[in-house]
């Protein structure tokens, strides 16, 4: 099957001067041929949002509201299609599929609600003169780049709340997984969005990237990707005051103590691990076992690795498809020898796996002794490893958790509340799991140190999108 996708420019499907292919790593076929968008194609897509703008913006909440459940009456209507497009690009577990999907009709029913509990405020005047009123407007045309590891639900964090906010927006997905998006943009154009309201496109992404954010049209540019790619993002901005919203980097520590579940760790641990093969954000990094109990927890590990079925079949019983590319698995191979070079013990994998012959498919593994002489220790592996440390001091665990320029996500598994407390409230991270993980549109989202700025999900994500204002009036005597 090889899929054939237009851009989304001013309510119109384009096809562009040019066409790019887009390969299934598990396969390594060509799935599809998208349209290219080049710099003239961002720089239409842009004026298209600003002329959208004052249209959408002065919109009333109902409308927009009915704009964002016909949208989503169609995404639910084509879930077939939807999902096989993630399939296809990434080479993802069918079932995996799933929570891509949902989480876009998530969003649109979610911020269709969330924006009509926004309401003006009166503020208190101190000396009784002035009567003062804040609202918030929507902040002007938004531009978003997506990482290719979630295509929809990336998209879904960004397309929900700027809809609802009244912001126009020009979303860039990766030029390696543009099937969905552009999946998306038809569904625009199928219901008649105004021209202009969600514009699509993607290509060569230093290209139109650096085209997108160098430009004075975005008043806000939000990103999901690496923090290296979140600093040239706002270096090429500065053209203009932008604000920013930025989901990046994780490096997360796993903090397992003596009285902790170990199955439900193991669980956990494997669970997030080996899920997209690896390629989370949230995804633990680096796990710090205590000594007294590191060899059962490894043991309990293993044995959940080594029943991890990789593969590629719709219709098979799959747990973890491929990383995205060759260049992904030299990356996280490297990383494994470099910390087996450097004194850690290779356990299980360490390479391709058993009876894959092609594809870029890295078999689920697991390194012991690792340190943080080792890149492993610093770098985000974003493939399916883990790696082991042990500790026995409790302030020392917290100092070597904390000791990266990420600040994203961190576990903690223990029984006892007053230790779970005391080390929530010592990481530094934006997001702390205690004893299991959630995530959900209705839960912030969010990092700190080099891990991002600004919130994906939750109510919060509006504040983003939108600005304050003051109106104040004198008080007539």
């Amino acid at each position: 099957m090889t899929l054939s996708k237009c851009m989304y420019i001013g309510g119109e499907l384009c096809e562009g001067n040019a066409t790019m292919d887009v390969v299934n790593p598990a396969t390594e076929q060509v799935v599809g041929r998208v349209a290219e968008a080049g710099v003239a194609d961002a720089c239409l897509a842009l004026e298209a949002a600003e002329r959208a703008f004052p249209l959408w913006s002065g919109t009333s909440i109902a409308e927009r509201v009915e704009w964002m459940q016909r949208l989503r009456q169609a995404v639910l209507d084509t879930e077939e299609h939807l999902r096989e497009c993630v399939h296809l690009e990434m080479g993802k577990p069918w079932a995996s599929t799933e929570e891509d999907f949902r989480m876009l009709a998530h969003s649109l029913a979610y911020y269709a609600e969330e924006i009509s509990r926004i309401h003006a405020e009166s503020l208190v005047d101190r000396d009784g003169t002035h009567v003062h009123l804040l609202s918030r407007q929507p902040v002007g045309v938004a531009a978003a780049f997506l990482a290719w590891n979630f295509p929809l639900l990336n998209l879904a964090y960004k397309l929900g709340p700027a809809m609802a906010a009244g912001c126009p927006i020009v979303i860039k997905p990766s030029s390696k997984t543009p099937l969905s998006a552009y999946a998306v943009g038809e569904l625009c154009a199928h219901i008649g969005l105004p021209a202009g309201v969600v514009n699509i496109i993607s290509g060569v992404d230093h290209e139109i990237g650096d085209a997108i954010s160098s430009s004075t049209i975005p008043a806000l540019i939000t990103l999901i990707g690496s923090t290296q790619t979140g600093m040239h993002v706002m270096r090429n901005g500065a053209t203009s005051i932008k604000r920013y919203s930025m989901e990046l980097g994780g490096n997360a520590p796993v903090l397992i103590f003596p009285d902790a579940d170990l199955d439900l760790a193991a669980d956990v641990v494997c669970g997030v691990k080996f899920a997209n093969a690896g390629q989370i954000c949230v995804t633990p990094n680096r796990v710090f076992v205590h000594s007294e109990v590191v060899d059962s927890f490894r043991e309990k590990v293993l044995a959940r690795t080594y029943a991890v079925k990789v593969g590629y079949d719709r219709h098979g019983d799959i747990d973890m498809g491929p990383v995205i590319d060759g260049a992904a698995w030299e990356r996280i191979h490297g990383l494994v020898r470099d910390a087996v070079a450097n004194g850690a013990r290779l356990l299980t994998g360490g390479g391709r796996p058993e009876g894959v012959e092609r594809g870029s498919f890295y078999a689920p593994t697991v390194i012991d002794g690792v340190s943080e002489k080792m890149r492993i220790y610093r770098e985000e592996v974003f493939g399916p490893v883990i790696s082991l440390l042990t500790f026995d001091d409790d302030e020392a665990v917290i100092a070597a958790a904390n000791d990266t320029e990420a600040g994203l996500s961190s576990f903690i598994f223990t029984q006892d509340r007053k230790k779970a407390d005391w080390c929530a409230e010592k990481l530094r991270f934006g997001e702390v799991q205690i004893n299991g993980i959630k995530y959900a549109i209705d839960l912030p989202h969010c990092g700190v140190k080099q891990s991002g700025i600004g919130v994906d999900c939750s109510p919060l994500a509006l504040d983003d999108y939108l600005a304050i204002k003051r109106v104040t009036r004198a008080i007539e005597h």
